[in-house]
C-alpha cells in the first residue's frame, strides 16, 4: 500500500485560497484523468466539498507522486503552484488512511462532528467508480472510511460535540442572546433551495422564526420548500418568490441566509445598503425595540396554504405526519442508531457542493426530510447552552438592522457589507475563527480512539491482502507439480486403472499441501504487521516464482474487487 493525499482545507488555507481553488464537475473529472496519466499513480479520487479538496492516489513513489499530484491540483484549481505550496499538506501511508478517518468521523471539520461530510466521501467513491480511476486501495479505503463514520456517529455522542453549520452560524449571529430568544418573531430570506439552504430553512424554523421567504433561481424548487415548511407543524408563515424579488424582500426581512452555488456574487454591498436605506423608515415606524417581537398580521403564504399547514392536494398526508414527528418539540433524536441520511444531490452547477445547484428539493422523500429535524434537534440543545443575557446585539453600537450569514463557496455575499451601518456578517471564514475555540466533548477522545483501532485493522487487512497473490502464486504452481509428476507416473506405470490413479494423486497432493499449510498461514500472519510485505517478497524468492503468475492473480483480485464495490455502491 503506497496511499498519498495531498490536499488543503479550512485548517490549511485562507478561506480567500479555497474560494478560488474549488472544483467543478468536469475540473474533477480531468484531474483524475490527468492523475492516472501521470506515472507516479495507479488509482486515485478526489474529495472536493465547500471547505476542502483532497486529491488521493495510489503512487509508487513518493516525492514524484507528491510533486505530479501537488502540479496537477494547481493546474486544474486554477490556482498558481507557487501560490498554492504554502497551504498543502500531505500524508502518506498510515497517516493518510488516519486523516481520512478522522474526516469521516468529523473530527477535521470546520463544526466538530457534522455529518454531511459522510455524504461528501461517498460522492467522492462514486467518482473514482464511475470514471474508473478507483481500484482495490480506494475502494477498500474509502467504504472503510465511510463504516468507520457511521461507527463513530452511532458508538460515540459526536453529534453533541459541535452543532449543524446554520445552527453555529446563527449563533454567531445571536451574538449574547440565545438563538431562540433571539429569533422570536423574526422574518428571514433564504435565497436558494438546495440541502444546505433547505436545511438552513427547517432550522431557522424550529427556533422560532415567523416568516421564512425562499428565493431560488428554479421557482419550483423554491415552491417545495416552502410547502414543506408550512407543513412541518412549526407555526412558520412561508411563502417563495422569484430572485428578482429579493431586493425588495431584503427591505422586510431580519435575517438572510444564503448558499446557492452561484459562481459570483448574489448580493452586492450596494444591494444591502440599498436595502436596509429602503427599509430603515418602516422599521422605526415599528419602534427599535418592538421591531422583531411579532410577525406581521398578514403574512403571506402561497396558494391553497395557511400557516397551520397545508392542504393534501399539495402534501402527501404520509409525507405531512412525518414532519409533525419531526417537529415534535425537539425531545427525541431523529438519527437512525447514527446512520446519516442526506438529501438526494442533483449536479446542476458548479460552487458549493452542498448548495443550492447541488440537490434537487422537489420530491424529496420523508425519510430524508427527517434529516432537517435531526439537525434542528441538536441546534436547539446548542441554543438552551447559550448564557441567557439580555444584551441587544449590536455592530460598532448600532443595531443591527440585517443579519447576514454566508454559507456558499465561494461567497454569496459580498464581504464588504460588513462596513454598512447596522448589518452584520457571519460568513465561511469568521465561522472557521469562531469554531477555533469551541469546547471538545468527552466524546471526541472516543472517536480518536476508534480512528487508531480502525487504522491499525485496515493496514493489517491490507498487508495481509498484498500477499494473497504470492500465496496463490505458489499453490498454483504445487498444482502445476503435482499433475506433471501424475502425468509421468502415467509413462512409467501404464497398467494402473482408474481407481489407483485417483488414490494416488490424491496422496501426492495431501503431502503439498500438508507441506504448504503452516508456512502460508504463517505467511498471511506475519504479513499483517508492519513490514510484512517483505515476506511476500521471500515466497517469491525462495520458491522462485514467476512475477507475472503473482501480477495476473492480483489484476484478477483487483477486477473482482471493482465489480463487487461496484454493485455493493
Amino acid at each position: 500500500m503506497s496511499l498519498l493525499v495531498v490536499g488543503l482545507s479550512h485548517r490549511s488555507a485562507p478561506v480567500s485560497v479555497l474560494e478560488r481553488a474549488s472544483l467543478n464537475a468536469d475540473a474533477k473529472a480531468k484531474l483524475l484523468h490527468d492523475t492516472l496519466a501521470a506515472e507516479p499513480a495507479a488509482e486515485a479520487t478526489v474529495l472536493a466539498t465547500c471547505n476542502r479538496i483532497e486529491l488521493y492516489a495510489d503512487v509508487d513513489k513518493f516525492h514524484a507522486g507528491v510533486s505530479e499530484l501537488s502540479t496537477l491540483l494547481a493546474q486544474h484549481s486554477g490556482v498558481a503552484l507557487e501560490e498554492l505550496t504554502p497551504y498543502l499538506y500531505v500524508h502518506y501511508e498510515d497517516r493518510a488512511v488516519h486523516h481520512l478517518f478522522s474526516v469521516a468521523c468529523g473530527l477535521d471539520s470546520m463544526v466538530v462532528g457534522e455529518g454531511q461530510i459522510l455524504g461528501q466521501i461517498k460522492d467522492a467513491l462514486a467518482l473514482g467508480q464511475e470514471l474508473h480511476t478507483a481500484g482495490r486501495l480506494i475502494n477498500d479505503l474509502f467504504q472503510q472510511a465511510l463504516r468507520v463514520g457511521k461507527r463513530a456517529h452511532s458508538e460515540t455522542g459526536i453529534d453533541r460535540a459541535g452543532q449543524s453549520l446554520v445552527t453555529f452560524g446563527l449563533e454567531q449571529l445571536a451574538v449574547h442572546l440565545p438563538v431562540r430568544e433571539w429569533a422570536v418573531g423574526k422574518r428571514a430570506l433564504v435565497l436558494g433551495a438546495g440541502s444546505m439552504s433547505s436545511l438552513a430553512a427547517a432550522t431557522l424554523a424550529r427556533v422560532g422564526f415567523a416568516e421564512i421567504v425562499v428565493a431560488n433561481r428554479t421557482a419550483e424548487r423554491a415552491e417545495r420548500l416552502a410547502e414543506i415548511l408550512v407543513a412541518s407543524g412549526t407555526g412558520v408563515a412561508a411563502r417563495a418568490v422569484a430572485m428578482s424579488a429579493v431586493a425588495d424582500e431584503l427591505t422586510r426581512v431580519d435575517v438572510v441566509v444564503s448558499c446557492t452555488g452561484a459562481t459570483g456574487l448574489v448580493l452586492t454591498a450596494d444591494d444591502v445598503a440599498a436595502a436596509v436605506s429602503r427599509g430603515s423608515a418602516a422599521h422605526t415606524s415599528a419602534g427599535p425595540e418592538d421591531r422583531g417581537s411579532a410577525p406581521d398580521p398578514a403574512p403571506q403564504t402561497p396558494a391553497g396554504l395557511s400557516a397551520a399547514g397545508a392542504g393534501p392536494e399539495l402534501v402527501d398526508a404520509g409525507v405531512v405526519a412525518r414532519l409533525v414527528a419531526a417537529a415534535d418539540g425537539g425531545r427525541r433524536r431523529l438519527a437512525d442508531a447514527g446512520a446519516v441520511r442526506v438529501l438526494a444531490a442533483v449536479p446542476e452547477g458548479d460552487g458549493c457542493p452542498v448548495g443550492d445547484g447541488r440537490a434537487a428539493i422537489a420530491g424529496v422523500d420523508a425519510s430524508s426530510l427527517e434529516l432537517h429535524g435531526t439537525w434542528a434537534d441538536q441546534g436547539e440543545a446548542a441554543a438552551q447552552r447559550q448564557p441567557r443575557r439580555g444584551v441587544r446585539a449590536q455592530v460598532d453600537g448600532v443595531a443591527v438592522r440585517l443579519a447576514l450569514l454566508d454559507l456558499a463557496m465561494p461567497r454569496d455575499i459580498d464581504a464588504a457589507v460588513h462596513r454598512i451601518p447596522g448589518v452584520r456578517l457571519v460568513d465561511i471564514e469568521s465561522l472557521a475563527e469562531a469554531s477555533a475555540d469551541a469546547p471538545m466533548a468527552a466524546d471526541v477522545d472516543a472517536v480518536r480512539g476508534i480512528v487508531t483501532e480502525e487504522v491499525a485493522a485496515f493496514g493489517a487487512a491490507q498487508r495481509a491482502a498484498h500477499i494473497t497473490p504470492t500465496v496463490v502464486a505458489l499453490r498454483a504452481m504445487a498444482a502445476e507439480v503435482v499433475a506433471m509428476e501424475v502425468a509421468r507416473l502415467d509413462g512409467r506405470v501404464p497398467d494402473l486403472d482408474e481407481r489407483q490413479r485417483a488414490e494416488v494423486t490424491q496422496t501426492v497432493r495431501r503431502v503439498v499441501d500438508k507441506l504448504l499449510h503452516a508456512p502460508t498461514v504463517r505467511v498471511k500472519q506475519l504479513a499483517s504487521e508492519p513490514g510484512g510485505a517483505g515476506y511476500a517478497e521471500a515466497l517469491r524468492e525462495l520458491f522462485d516464482l514467476d512475477p507475472q503468475t503473482v501480477a495476473s492473480v492480483s489484476r484478477a483480485d483487483a477486477a473482482d474487487q471493482n465489480d463487487d464495490s461496484g454493485r455493493a455502491s
